[in-house]
């Protein structure tokens, strides 16, 4: 009952990058172009893989997925950011605070159970590939794919709900250029004990699950490579995984050090620049990682350029 005199707040302000005019159109013309690269490369793959009759497997399925993902997380941040750079307050109304945790936990959580799920398909078709027309088969890619999105619904419900048992009175500054569940937490004048339980359960359970099916999928993945005879074999193999890892490591290098390491006010503004790693470059290097480096989506734009 201690906060029972408390006035919520209605609307939060949202810090920028820099109070300079210049600085501020500078990173503007940078996000922007950052955005287009974006929506340019995951629709074009989105595109790509359906009309692309050589892309309906398993792989490129699980593909076009992340790059949905991909753009979803992208426009939950950066149309209000550039907004914000273009404006003299940066504010966001309390209802839009709330839309953005639950949208940008939801998409978070559902790409790291892509990415487990696309490393369990690397793992079925190298280590098993028999057995890979049956495992992969369009019924369990559609399972992967539906348990990917509800594991990420059911994290942005629990962070929501977190997040309506806050209580801000005192202040209503978030340090960060979105709404994101670690700051309400931190910027809350109530009890928080819940809201973390929250948090660290999530971060255990999901995170932690997500990440151990990539790297037991990985350890058996590596030595069988290594066993095959031919050089063109183990080429072949790896080409197809390096893609995906390298996915792999962009994503949770920067969310690692975006939600595990703690920040410091001298470390604050490297901080907000992981945090853009993380929600803005990640989703436009994706695209660019798995058509530049896969020679069957090159080969399928040929195709479809020639159609045209």
């Amino acid at each position: 009952m201690a906060q029972s005199n408390c006035t919520q707040v209605t609307e939060f302000s949202l810090a920028g990058f820099t109070e300079d005019p210049v600085t501020q159109g500078n990173m503007f013309l940078l996000f922007l172009l950052t955005y287009l690269v974006t929506i340019v490369g995951n629709l074009g793959i989105i595109i790509l893989i359906r009309a692309s009759p050589h892309l309906h497997s398993p792989m490129y399925y699980l593909l076009g997925n992340l790059a949905f993902v991909d753009l979803c997380s992208s426009t939950i941040v950066t149309p209000k950011m550039l907004v914000d750079l273009m404006s003299e307050k940066n504010i966001i109304a309390y209802a839009g605070c709330v839309a953005q945790v639950f949208l940008f936990q939801h998409f978070g959580i559902t790409e790291c159970f892509l990415l487990s799920s696309m490393a369990y398909d690397r793992y079925v078709a190298i280590c098993h590939p028999l057995l890979y027309p049956l495992v992969m088969s369009p019924k369990c890619c559609f399972q992967l794919v539906s348990g990917s999105y509800l594991v990420g619904l059911t994290n942005g419900e629990g962070q929501t709900i977190s997040m309506s048992t806050l209580s801000f009175c005192s202040s209503s500054a978030i340090d960060l250029f979105f709404c994101d569940i670690s700051p309400l937490i931190s910027l809350s004048t109530s009890n928080t004990t819940l809201s973390r339980i929250i948090l660290t359960t999530a971060a255990s359970l999901f995170g932690a699950s997500s990440i151990l099916v990539v790297l037991l999928s990985y350890m058996a993945i590596i030595p069988t490579i290594l066993r095959i005879n031919s050089a063109e074999g183990k080429r072949k193999s790896f080409s197809t995984c390096t893609s995906h890892l390298t996915t792999v490591s962009i994503f949770y290098g920067a969310s690692f050090f975006m939600y595990l390491f703690p920040s410091s006010d001298s470390s604050r503004g490297a901080d907000k620049w992981a945090v853009v790693l993380y929600t803005m470059v990640t989703p436009m290097l994706n695209p660019l990682i798995y058509s530049l480096r896969n020679k069957e989506v090159k080969e399928a734009l040929r195709r479809l350029l020639k159609i045209k």
